[in-house]
């Protein structure tokens, strides 16, 4: 079967201030709803069967015009959260790293604990158990699963034999693809295509 993992759209940016401590859940962006509509039309022209999201609101909204291009319902898996779904901020990475914030050296070193993620090891069991459950119920199938950077990077990762939790940056709505058997085998198809966010499928 083929697994197709999609890093959700551009969410709007909430600081810890903003949310008063609470644990954040953003939607998307302007732009962010603009690259959920390159991908389903990107997507358009292909067998999909079925879509899997993350419960959080950047991914199911990512997931939605997709669902209503291919006349599906999403399921909503909530072991597809990311490690730090419970943080009370959302500052995107892209930002964290640009201004050297601590916690981009926390993030790509592992140390999730350190802002109210889960640890590794944890996080990448509970990511390749799911991953191995929706692989198990629809073999010969094409799944799409909208999801996280993180997700995206663990799984991945997980298949290459990558120990780095974070080892490649997911553009936002990039696709990497996954071919899975029942035996076990996966293997690795591409990683980061980001075609719809730069050109069309549409005939002329």
């Amino acid at each position: 079967m083929d697994l197709l993992l999609i890093r959700h759209a551009e969410p709007i940016r909430i600081t810890s201030e903003e949310s008063g401590g609470a644990p954040v859940d953003p939607m998307l962006t302007e732009l962010g709803h603009d690259q959920a509509a390159r991908l389903a039309r990107w997507l358009a022209h292909e067998r999909v069967d079925h879509i899997v999201s993350s419960p959080l609101a950047r991914a199911h909204q990512t997931a939605a015009p997709l669902a209503a291009v291919h006349g599906l319902d999403v399921e909503i898996v909530d072991g597809l959260r990311e490690y730090d779904s419970e943080s009370d901020s959302y500052i995107p990475v892209e930002e964290l790293k640009a201004t050297g914030d601590p916690r981009w050296d926390a993030m790509v070193n592992g140390e999730w604990q350190s802002f109210g993620g889960e640890s590794p090891p944890e996080f990448r069991a509970r990511i390749v158990a799911r991953m191995d459950e929706i692989i198990d119920a629809h073999q010969g199938q094409t799944v799409v699963v909208v999801c996280h950077g993180g997700v995206v990077n663990t799984y991945v990762g997980s298949i290459l034999g990558i120990d780095q939790p974070l080892w490649f940056d997911p553009i936002y709505t990039s696709i990497s693809r996954v071919r899975a058997n029942r035996s076990g085998v996966r293997s690795i198809a591409s990683v980061n295509d980001v075609g719809h966010l730069h050109g069309t499928r549409d005939k002329r």
